[in-house]
């Protein structure tokens, strides 16, 4: 009797920050004996850490354009948690996939990994905005143009769906934050830490005192990772049961979100950390506002940090998913972040994705 047939998912951004706790979860299914993993890596030592795991790492980079369509053409699950940005390494993945469709007659799975930041608007920290996004809101959802952040990326897939090659679904997590933990974390293989909190802390650091862009209204939302990680776990389940159940394609769109905040509010906690820990240059733990010299030295002259995206995750929550970390315990949590030092660096990185995406 034949052994049955392994469910191949190809993984891209296993060792990121958000891919490795989602690697982790995997793992850990009660149905890992039937899940042969493939693991995109870039570093040849990180491929020999992950192989006691029993992943296939495959060394190798999304911009190898080839090599990941041809990845992809194996995989029946797709996992994407690498650059949300990065068009040409989609149109690799959809390519690859549908290769598969073409080749087997199955329609494979892509969970792709988009962001909140394609909600964002031009609000420079002056005001929060009174427009709440639902995933469950189609029409609302499409009055989003292409040019936002994001957008042309996650149209891409959604018009692979509408083609019937691949059953796309996109999860757009809001500001993730929490030290990420566990055995590829101890080994060196996964990042740690967020980009959005600590590049605020590092910078925060350098001028002793925790900052804004203007006047700090501007409203995110927030959610952990590890409950993050949940959702990732939740959907995969949800279309194993039943593929004709969770929404796919355009009625594919899964915000992460527990709550909200304000740039103001997690800048006073970014103030308040630094006085606990005699960092802070001034007497008092309000925040103030980001200089013009200050945004250009620390984020690039991006003054995405007073933008607002808001968002409701409707659709998350109605296929099981229970997210148990929120506002309070996201502020609470930034001066753990800053204790643990983790964050050192976290602005020149965010200038080089800023530079990265600007070639794209």
């Amino acid at each position: 009797m034949s052994p049955p047939l392994k469910t191949n998912i190809l993984i891209t951004g296993a060792t990121g920050y958000i891919g490795g706790t989602v690697l982790r979860r995997f793992l850990a299914h009660p149905n890992a004996s039937s899940f042969s993993i493939t693991a995109l890596v870039r570093s040849p030592e990180k491929a020999t850490k992950l192989r006691p795991f029993g992943i296939i790492p495959v060394v190798g980079s999304t911009a190898n354009l080839p090599f990941l369509e041809d990845l992809a053409s194996k995989a029946d699950v797709v996992l994407a948690m690498t650059n949300a940005d990065d068009h040409s390494a989609t149109q690799a993945i959809l390519r690859g996939l549908r290769t598969h469709h073409n080749t087997t007659g199955n329609t494979p799975v892509l969970i792709h990994t988009s962001g909140t930041g394609v909600l964002t608007d031009d609000a420079k920290g002056a005001y929060a905005s009174e427009v709440i996004y639902d995933d469950t809101n189609l029409a609302q959802l499409e009055t989003l143009p292409p040019t936002q952040l994001h957008r042309k990326i996650d149209l891409a897939i959604i018009n692979a769906d509408a083609e019937g090659y691949v059953r796309s679904y996109i999860i757009i997590p809001s500001t993730v934050w929490g030290l990420a933990t566990g055995p590829l974390v101890d080994l060196g293989v996964q990042n740690p830490i967020s980009m959005q909190i600590p590049v605020l802390i590092d910078a925060s650091v350098d001028r002793g005192q925790g900052g804004m862009v203007g006047a700090g209204k501007n409203l995110w939302g927030n959610v952990n990772i590890e409950d993050i990680a949940d959702l990732y776990i939740i959907l995969y389940d949800a279309i194993v049961a039943n593929p004709d159940g969770p929404g796919h394609g355009r009625s594919g769109l899964y915000f992460g979100e527990n709550g909200e905040h304000s740039l103001y509010e997690v800048g006073r906690a970014v103030s308040q950390a630094l006085m606990a820990t005699d960092c802070l240059k001034g007497e008092s733990a309000e925040p103030t506002t980001f200089t013009k010299e200050e945004i250009a030295l620390y984020f690039m002259g991006s003054e995405s940090y007073g933008t607002n995206a808001r968002c409701k995750s409707k659709r998350a929550r109605a296929i099981g998913w229970r997210p148990v970390r929120g506002k309070a315990d996201f502020l609470s949590s930034i001066k753990s972040e800053l204790e643990d030092g983790r964050w050192k660096g976290a602005a020149k990185k965010f200038a080089d994705t800023i530079r990265i995406a600007h070639r794209l």
